[in-house]
Order: structure tokens, then C-alpha cells, then sequence
């Protein structure tokens, strides 16, 4: 629906390649981001050890659960271990209760100790109905609590093994209610986020089965690990592809507040579960960005970005930032003025992860900066005039390709104005002088050389404004320099017809019989 795209498109001429799609390039960054969670440390599914906090005396067994044991051993073990819990929900007679929570001790134990615990032996000898029969209501918090951590580490497993959980899912989702006790409400939204992190499919039946409105209002309250936990079961349940997970949650009375104050108040850890929730809602939902921007939430945001120097929260904290930006006009034209301090603080900001030793965070801020740079001619002076040049410049020539990508961007956005109607580019003749004499034309012929399209295409774009811009034929002397005609007749062929047709051009205007001649 109209109201749920992701993202209103910049129109800045050097974006027009990805310009036009930024709505459907930002929903897929938000479906391929668990990826990038990897990459950061994290898990889409994670397996539980230690238990969730809790004031009853459940014993963890610490010192027991890292031994690593043979599998075949510890899978014969398991197989006894559904068997006993079997024959313990049979019996009736006295102590019948602590006989149940002893068995799902057991049971739990075998699927804690390994980093490839049995979660297909107990399947197979039947352990998934056993244990929602333990979830029964009015069962003791114990027993729910073994039972739900069970489950846990079988939603763990592999997609087929997560997908057993079905017959489950509706009395997880019962005991995340404000009914339940604090422990086992979190161990079964803990449940919950491993199978929601299995795919669209199970976030669907999860969605459908009302798991969304009991795990936001887990989140309202001030307490740490079990916001945490619902927090990062969320991110997990609201990630799309469609948005309308992402709505409903923005909407729940308290969901705004809430991800304020924790991100204003908390801890790190807690901070980047909220920043993950974030960064779905703002490249999944218009109407959660629309409500966000109008926040104080970019301030808290800046603020994190410029005091934590947690790789793990700064990573959604840069993409919360670059959605909010690529996606509500609002925020570039009434926040992000050049002289408010908020804005300042922004650049400060991404100059500083320009400047890091990590990667993903250098091209998370070249990102953010980009979608600056797509703005007003203010925004654009604004970045030029910053302590972020030199630093783009640089990576533009010594980065890895995936950041000299997004790095392009900025300095091919900084060097145009905002395009009116369907005419040209008009160029910022300052900027593109400076850039082009730092060394810049380099980097972007290196783009023109590679394989990916979309780097190609911009490359090839900003060799026409290099080229039609520089003063005096500088420009065709500098593209010759670096082998930029070479660069560009490797497109002669191509079967790209809009490459072809660029390059072939360029070269026939700039190159043709009357080149050099008068020298």
C-alpha cells in the first residue's frame, strides 16, 4: 500500500541509478540485513545456555553445560531423556511434579552442552508434543520455564527443525502474556525470536497468531534483560519483506516512549536491540518514519553514534540514521538545516566511523553521508566544508570496492545540484574542481572498470561531469592520464545497451578525430 513504501526516492541527478528504486533498495537491505548481523556478532537464532534471569532457584548447572561430548553419545542420551520425560507426564502418583521438572532438566541439559546440540534426536523420539503438553496453563513456573527453554534451543536448529515447533507456537505466545511470570514470559519470547528468525513464512503464522502485541508490551517496561530479549524478538518478527508487521508495532500504545527512553537510558546491549527495531521500522514502514523523525529520536541516535564505541550497536545505529534520512523529506529539509547543531553533530559523527578500522562501519557512514549529500546545495556545502572530505577521498582510492561504492556516491552527489525537470545535472563548479584535482578521478575510473553495473553507470557519470566541467580540457587530459578511454571502449560491445551506450558517447564527444589536435 501506498502508505507502507519504504522510502521517498532522492532525485539528485548522480543517484538517478538507484534513485528511482531507493524504496525497494532500502526494504531489501532491511530483508538482507540478518546477514550483516552476522557479520557483526550477532545470530538471527541464538542458542540459549544460561538461562534467562530469574529469582526461583533453577539450577543452570554451569559447570556442566560447555562439556563437549561425543554425539553419538550425547544423542542416545537425549533419546533416554525424551523417554523418561514421556513417562513422567504419565505418572500420577506422588512428587509427580518435580519427577516432570527433573526429566525437562535432563532434557534441557542435553540441548544446552553442545554447540551442535541433539535438537534432531529429540524430535524424532517425540520430544515437541511432550513439551507443549508441559506448557500447559496452570502448570509451576519451573516446569514452564525447562520446558520453554527446551523449545528454545529446537527453534536453534535448522529450518526444518525450527518448523516443528508449530503444534507449539500458540502456548509460547499464551505465557508471553501479562499473566505470566517475568522468567518464563522472556524464555518463551526467547522461543519466539528463534522461530521468527527462521524466515517470512513462520514470522507470518507468528504475526497471524497474535505473537506481536504481548512481545511490544515486553518492551515498555524499565527492565533490562527482559526488554532485551522482546526487544530482539521483535526485530526478528517485524523484518519483512512486508511492512505491515512494522505498522502495527509503531502503532502499539507505549512502542514510541519506549524505544525512546531505552535508547536515552540504557546500557549498550540494551541500546542495540532498540536500534535493531529501529532499523526495521524505518526501512520497512513510511508510517513508522513519518512518527519517528518528529521524535527526538535522531538526537539520541547522534548522541549514541558519538559516545559508544560498540562495533555491535553502532552498525544499526548508522542504519537507523541513513533510513530516517533516505526516507521522510521531512527529515532532511527540517532537521538536518546546516548550522543547527544537531546536524554539525551528525557529520562529526560519520567522520568519525569514516575514520574507523572496521569496514561495515566505513560503509555504513559513507551510506548515511550519501543520502545527505542527495539534499539542497546546503547540504552538499555542508558536507564539502567538513572534515569528511579527506577522509572520502582516501577510501574513494584505497578502500575495499563495496565501500568505494558507497564513498562514490557521496563525492558524485556533493558535485551536482539538484536537477529541475528532466534536464542535465547542473554541476557545482567548485566542488568538482577540488575533488577532481585531489585525485579523485581515479577511484571512479576503477568503478568503470568493474563488473557490477550500478558502479559502472555511476563511474561512467561522473566521468561525463568530469569531462564536461573541468576547465581548459583538464578533464580530457586527466581521464587520459589514468587509462579512462581504455576504461571506457571496454564498453564498446557490452551488453548493457544504456553502458553501451553511455561510454560510446562519451568517447565519440570527448575523444573523436578533432582530440589533441590543436596540441
Amino acid at each position: 500500500m501506498a502508505d507502507e513504501s519504504a522510502a521517498t526516492p532522492k532525485s539528485d541527478p548522480i543517484k538517478n541509478p538507484v534513485g528511482n528504486t531507493a524504496a525497494q533498495k532500502r526494504k531489501q537491505n532491511a530483508v538482507s540485513v540478518g546477514k550483516e548481523r552476522r557479520e557483526a556478532l550477532f545470530r538471527t537464532k541464538r542458542l540459549c545456555r544460561a538461562g534467562v534471569s530469574t529469582d526461583t532457584d533453577i539450577p543452570i548447572d554451569d559447570n556442566d553445560m560447555m562439556i563437549e561430548e561425543e554425539q553419538s553419545i550425547l544423542e542416545s542420551q537425549t533419546t533416554s531423556a525424551v523417554q523418561e520425560l514421556n513417562l513422567a507426564i504419565s505418572f500420577q502418583g506422588k512428587g509427580a511434579v518435580q519427577k516432570k521438572v527433573n526429566a525437562l532438566r535432563e532434557l534441557r541439559r542435553l540441548l544446552s552442552k553442545s554447540e551442535f546440540p541433539p535438537v534432531e534426536t529429540a524430535i524424532k523420539s517425540g520430544a515437541i508434543p511432550l513439551l507443549a503438553q508441559c506448557l500447559s496453563f496452570g502448570s509451576q513456573d519451573e516446569q514452564l520455564l525447562e520446558a520453554a527453554w527446551c523449545l528454545t534451543n529446537i527453534a536453534a536448529g535448522k529450518p526444518e527443525e525450527t518448523r516443528a515447533l508449530l503444534p507449539a507456537l500458540p502456548l509460547l505466545i499464551a505465557h508471553i502474556g501479562e499473566k505470566s511470570s517475568v522468567p518464563v514470559a522472556e524464555q518463551c519470547a526467547w522461543a519466539l525470536g528463534n522461530v521468527a528468525g527462521e524466515g517470512d513464512e513462520l514470522r507470518q503464522v507468528l504475526i497471524s497468531q497474535g505473537a506481536l502485541l504481548p512481545l511490544a508490551k515486553m518492551m515498555l517496561p524499565n527492565k533490562g534483560s527482559t526488554v532485551r530479549t522482546a526487544a530482539w524478538a521483535l526485530s526478528n518478527l517485524i523484518k519483512g519483506p512486508d511492512p505491515k508487521a512494522a505498522t502495527e508495532l509503531i502503532k502499539v500504545d507505549g512502542v514510541v516512549e519506549a524505544i525512546l527512553r531505552h535508547l536515552r537510558k540504557s546500557d549498550d546491549e540494551l541500546a542495540t536491540e532498540i536500534a535493531w527495531v529501529v532499523v526495521y521500522l524505518s526501512a520497512l514502514s513510511t508510517v513508522a518514519t513519518t512518527i519517528l523523525v518528529k521524535t527526538d529520536l535522531l538526537q539520541l541516535l547522534v548522541q549514541r553514534l558519538s559516545s559508544s564505541n560498540s562495533l555491535q550497536l553502532l552498525i544499526p545505529v548508522l542504519r537507523s540514521l541513513g533510513n530516517l534520512i533516505a526516507g521522510d523529506v521531512y527529515t532532511t529539509n527540517a532537521i538536518l538545516v546546516p548550522g543547527h547543531e544537531i546536524t554539525d553533530n551528525i557529520i562529526r559523527a560519520l567522520s568519525k566511523c569514516l575514520n574507523s578500522e572496521h569496514r561495515v562501519l566505513k560503509k555504513e557512514a559513507a551510506w548515511v553521508l550519501s543520502n545527505i549529500a542527495a539534499g539542497s546545495v546546503a547540504h552538499k556545502q555542508l558536507i564539502y566544508k567538513s572534515e569528511a572530505v579527506p577522509l572520502l577521498l582516501q577510501l574513494l582510492l584505497t578502500a575495499p570496492f563495496d565501500i568505494k561504492k558507497e564513498v562514490a556516491y557521496v563525492v558524485g552527489n556533493v558535485c551536482v545540484a539538484p536537477a529541475e525537470g528532466s534536464g542535465r545535472s547542473t554541476l557545482i563548479f567548485d566542488h568538482l574542481v577540488s575533488f577532481v584535482r585531489s585525485g579523485c578521478v581515479r577511484g571512479f575510473i576503477d568503478l568503470v572498470r568493474s563488473a557490477d553495473i550500478e558502479a559502472a553507470r555511476l563511474g561512467l557519470q561522473f566521468l561525463e561531469l568530469v569531462l564536461r566541467g573541468m576547465p581548459n580540457g583538464e578533464g580530457q587530459k586527466l581521464v587520459e592520464r589514468e587509462d579512462g578511454i581504455d576504461a571506457m571502449e571496454r564498453f564498446q560491445f557490452h551488453e548493457n545497451e544504456d553502458l553501451r551506450n553511455m561510454a560510446n558517447q562519451l568517447v565519440d564527444k570527448y575523444f573523436g578525430e578533432d582530440y589533441g589536435v590543436d596540441e
